[in-house]
């Protein structure tokens, strides 16, 4: 979510036009997007595939991935949100091979929220806002390696 300030913004690029606030009568406006799969990507990974312990030992296992990734995963379990917003999308994971382990498959995770968070990125800079700082909130804030 970027402030917009007091004009209500429309995006060009499939984000969300919302009241950021209102303080003493004055409203101030904000784009958003959304991204599904953040956390729960690390659920899933912890929950259903069982190849973590708990969320934290995430970063440990991705850290042990060379820096040339070649694994992707698209955690589309539940669709796309912004700026694709495709209800249909299911997830997929590419690029394995013989060598792959659950460490690359754990980094293909995390990145996924890394590649989801840059597109909202992209898509808040083509619609002429600037972005001069980026916070974040949830479980994965804590997560050194994304």
């Amino acid at each position: 979510m970027i402030n917009t300030g007091k004009s209500l913004v429309y995006s060009s690029n499939r984000l969300l036009s919302t009241i950021a606030y209102r303080l003493n009568g004055s409203t101030h406006y904000a784009i958003e997007g959304s991204i599904f799969m953040a956390g729960a990507t690390i659920q899933w990974l912890r929950d259903k595939l069982q190849i973590l312990q708990n969320a934290g030992e995430s970063e440990m296992l991705a850290r042990q991935v060379p820096d040339d990734l070649s694994v992707y995963l698209i955690p589309a379990f539940t669709g796309l949100g912004a700026p694709y917003w495709d209800p249909e999308a299911r997830g997929a994971l590419l690029g394995m091979t013989r060598d792959t382990g659950i460490p690359e498959i754990v980094a293909a995770g995390l990145m996924s929220v890394v590649y989801q968070t840059k597109d909202l990125v992209n898509a808040i800079s083509a619609d002429g806002a600037e972005l001069s700082q980026l916070r974040v909130d949830g479980g994965l804030s804590a997560n050194n390696f994304v």
